[in-house]
């Protein structure tokens, strides 16, 4: 599902079970040090490093802990099942409940979001062939609506 990232570094409170999370998601572990892991998005093309500790939870500030990982707009449209059958629970996002992708219209995005066990940020996100000239957010089907009704 995931399809790449270039680099990205989070703290985490617990290594072991974040290890376990992310290969939830597919990504393939690396490198394990006694406090750090790094695993490959794409192997030899982007990876994420884990760093364990109380110091590395208060170095950080929380928008700095944020990634997106890209993927096929195939993919986003079954992410959601995708993740509540990991156990994990995509959290509500501009004052829209995960029942569907949501759209970042004049962006040209459909994103879906949801926590690590440390809660960092995480997002899984597809390019849209279409922009349109609103920053109103929106659900996927309504921005297929609208974008249908222009091709007629």
């Amino acid at each position: 599902m995931i399809k790449g990232l270039y680099e990205s570094h989070l703290p985490v409170s617990n290594l072991g079970e974040s290890i376990l999370f992310y290969e939830s998601l597919g990504l393939k572990l690396y490198k394990r040090y006694d406090s750090i892991a790094f695993f490959w998005i794409v192997e030899n093309q982007s990876w994420l490093g884990l760093w364990e500790g109380d110091e590395y939870q208060t170095k950080y500030h929380p928008s700095l802990r944020h990634i997106a990982f890209q993927i096929d707009m195939d993919d986003l449209e079954q992410s959601i099942e995708w993740l509540k059958s990991k156990g994990i629970n995509p959290k509500k996002s501009f004052d829209m409940e995960p029942i569907e992708p949501i759209v970042l219209p004049d962006q040209a995005h459909a994103v879906v979001y949801f926590d690590d066990p440390d809660k960092n940020s995480l997002e899984l996100i597809s390019r849209l062939p279409v922009q349109l000239e609103t920053n109103n957010k929106m659900y996927l089907s309504e921005w297929k609506a609208i974008v249908n009704s222009k091709e007629e």
